[in-house]
């Protein structure tokens, strides 16, 4: 096998020892998160999820998606996750500067009544610019339960925003580690004295679906299971387009009593 064919395999295996060492440390966490869902949806609430950056990756593969049902509320800011364009207008530079913008988490939270049983994810590898902070003490201050999905190596090896003030795993009741270490990109090639290949979305994808799969589980014991969006070719054509209207029904339902139309929201 020649070098250019194992370089992909590289990678490939330090992605598998880090979701091995995230199954090995994080069960517990990832459980606890999973009962606090559980309760929020069976008690007609929401999981709120919030990301910025590349961290909007899991609030998107939380719902809506195949194999995803509602009770999950993804929130995101385009002018915090709009990176394709790189440069020029909505360009990267924008957008990073923006995620560290004090006060900007307020007017996305003013949005929205929250519920006594919800509960609010924040996504955020380093865990350290102001917005996502501020996301997890604005959310803790009205009474949501917070789970915070950072690396604490890479939040620990900086710190946090001057507006900030502290790190998202200090603002939260729950923390759930990526696992990733602190420069996030899994590999270093000989000649090159940068690591490339980041880790962080695979370990945040996979926290979430195993959230998704257990809460499922707790749900369906519970006699509280909503619809599951699903493929036409596990159930056919018109059973899964009555799932999609059904789950779609039940997000437009709770999410009504969640956007807070008061005058200047709170």
């Amino acid at each position: 096998m020649t070098a250019a064919m194992t370089r992909p395999l590289a990678w490939l295996g330090e992605a598998t020892a880090l979701l091995e060492r995230l199954a090995a440390t994080q069960a517990g966490p990832i459980e606890t998160a999973s009962r606090w869902c559980a309760d929020a949806i069976a008690g007609d609430g929401l999981v709120h999820l919030f990301g910025t950056g590349h961290s909007r990756i899991p609030v998107e593969e939380m719902f809506p998606r195949y194999g995803s049902y509602p009770g999950f509320n993804p929130m995101v800011e385009l002018s915090m996750t709009f990176h394709t364009q790189v440069v020029g207008a909505n360009g990267q530079r924008q957008a990073m500067h923006i995620e560290r913008t004090p006060g900007l988490a307020e007017v996305i939270l003013s949005n929205f009544s929250f519920g006594p049983h919800d509960v609010m994810v924040v996504f955020s590898a380093s865990g350290l610019t102001a917005v996502p902070v501020e996301m997890a003490r604005g959310a803790r201050a009205r009474g949501l339960r917070v789970v915070a999905v950072t690396s604490v190596e890479q939040s620990m090896s900086g710190q946090p925003d001057e507006a900030a003030g502290r790190r998202l795993l200090d603002e939260a009741d729950l923390v759930i580690d990526l696992c990733t270490p602190h420069a996030d990109a899994l590999c270093s090639i000989e000649g090159l004295d940068t690591p490339v290949g980041p880790g962080s979305t695979i370990t945040a994808v996979a926290i979430v679906n195993a959230i998704k799969v257990r809460v499922a589980e707790l749900l369906v014991e519970r006699g509280a299971m909503p619809p599951v969006i699903t493929r036409d070719s596990v159930v056919g054509r018109d059973r899964s387009r009555i799932l999609f209207d059904q789950a779609y029904r039940e997000h437009a339902r709770r999410i009504a009593r969640a956007i807070d139309q008061r005058p200047g929201g709170g």
